[in-house]
């Protein structure tokens, strides 16, 4: 069968390392999906789910708060300074997060304010979309 390696990495730890069929993620300018032999790629990823899909067949989901994709025929890396596996997304805490940043994107008294208010808000809104896409799997 054949497959290919795949690291996810966050800032603190490894959050998964092994052999995959197949990897879907969110690209800066769409989503991807990538095969063994891939053509070498490096790209930047948008804050979502990485599905990847087992040899067994069985998935994994990881969300990644952004990041960056090195891919070369035989290896996928994806380093991303916030990872969290699936199975370890808390909903309660994600929506909180959200509120804090919408109150955060009502109170921006400057441009700077209101950028990483509305970056946060867009972390938080993708790893709910990334939470409930994880439960309709299981």
């Amino acid at each position: 069968m054949n497959t290919i390696h795949v690291d996810v990495v966050s800032a603190e730890e490894s959050i998964f390392t092994g052999e995959a069929r197949f990897v879907a993620l969110p690209g800066e300018v769409g989503e991807l999906g990538i095969y063994p032999r891939h053509t070498p790629l490096i790209t930047r990823i948008k804050p979502g789910s990485v599905r990847i899909e087992m040899p067994d067949g069985g998935e994994e989901f990881v969300f990644v708060a952004g990041g960056i994709l090195e891919v070369q025929p035989h290896c996928v890396t994806v380093l991303s300074d916030t990872a969290i596996r699936g199975k370890d997304l808390d909903e309660e805490k994600a929506n909180a997060a959200k509120a804090a940043a919408e109150e955060a994107l009502k109170n921006a008294k400057s441009e700077l304010d209101l950028a990483k208010a509305q970056s946060e808000l867009a972390v938080m809104a993708a790893q709910i979309a990334a939470l409930r896409k994880f439960r309709q799997k299981k």
